[in-house]
């Protein structure tokens, strides 16, 4: 049986990814359907999912504002499953979503990672496949080390519905997992560290949020993608040690994510885990 498939007697257990994605970003709105070599961001961002090994089912979760009627019809375009649900609730879009799928397993993976490498996500894959059954959470962002923008959350469908009706702070709603790796004492989780022993997680920052991020990703599609649509991370990194003129695009804003604006709130990251202030 491949890996993404798990069976237990006679029911097959279902690896379900899902995509959040909206138009109203506040940062930089309509990020997921800027253009990328001619095609949507969120469409290259599906494109190098489909590229893991592991089988699954690829859903993208949008919200019912009228706005993201768009990306309905983008994913209709790439012959993807949609889901749409509350627009803040993310925990509640995407348990609904992963319910109405029949999903057993389920990756959180957001659409701002347009250059993920899929090697990465079918390594946390294969440490949840090796022993299914041990963990109910596995990541590789608790602590990350890879390069900021390859982030894989995976748990399983009874994880994700006892975080749905558990959770209750704001954050929690918001970002969906923070109540499971706040709560280790009602979870069992495992965490994925780089295998090259470096720590990039607050110096490489592959996601997007600004126009920088945006010029950024862009170029190294633009750079990668013409010679081998399947550019890993490795080769990304080689291409900012040949061109750090790239890696000065978004450089201001390595480090920066939604963690510095809850470390009151956050019991199991420091710090030194966020860039606290811009520039």
């Amino acid at each position: 049986m491949p890996n993404g498939v798990e069976e237990q007697g006679s029911m097959v257990k279902k690896t379900v990814i899902v995509v959040q994605a909206r138009m109203s970003s506040s940062r930089l709105p309509g990020k997921v359907m800027l253009p990328i070599l001619d095609k949507t961001l969120l469409y290259r961002m599906i494109e190098r999912l489909r590229m893991i090994r592991n089988e699954a089912q690829i859903i993208i979760v949008t919200s019912q504002e009228s706005a993201d009627d768009m990306i309905e019809q983008e994913a209709s375009a790439m012959n993807v499953d949609c889901f749409r649900g509350s627009l803040n609730n993310l925990l509640d879009r995407h348990y609904q979503a992963a319910k109405q799928a029949g999903a057993s397993i389920v990756l959180k993976i957001p659409s701002d990672c347009p250059l993920i490498d899929p090697a990465i996500i079918d390594e946390v894959l294969d440490v949840y496949f090796a022993d299914p059954g041990k963990y109910d959470y596995i990541s590789n962002l608790h602590p990350a080390t890879f390069p900021d923008g390859n982030d894989v959350e995976i748990m399983t469908m009874d994880c994700l519905e006892k975080t749905w009706r558990e959770a209750k702070r704001p954050l929690e709603m918001e970002h969906t997992t923070p109540y499971i790796w706040e709560n280790q004492d009602k979870f069992r989780i495992a965490n994925v560290i780089w295998n090259t022993g470096k720590d990039y997680s607050m110096s490489h920052r592959f996601t997007i949020d600004y126009e920088e991020d945006y010029q950024f990703i862009k170029r190294v599609f633009e750079e990668l993608y013409p010679a081998n649509p399947a550019f890993t991370c490795s080769d990304i990194l080689n291409l900012l040690n040949e061109k750090p003129d790239i890696y000065n695009i978004n450089a201001q804003y390595a480090g920066v994510n939604w963690y510095r604006n809850h470390l009151d709130e956050l019991k199991t990251i420091s710090s030194g885990q966020t860039k606290l202030t811009l520039g």
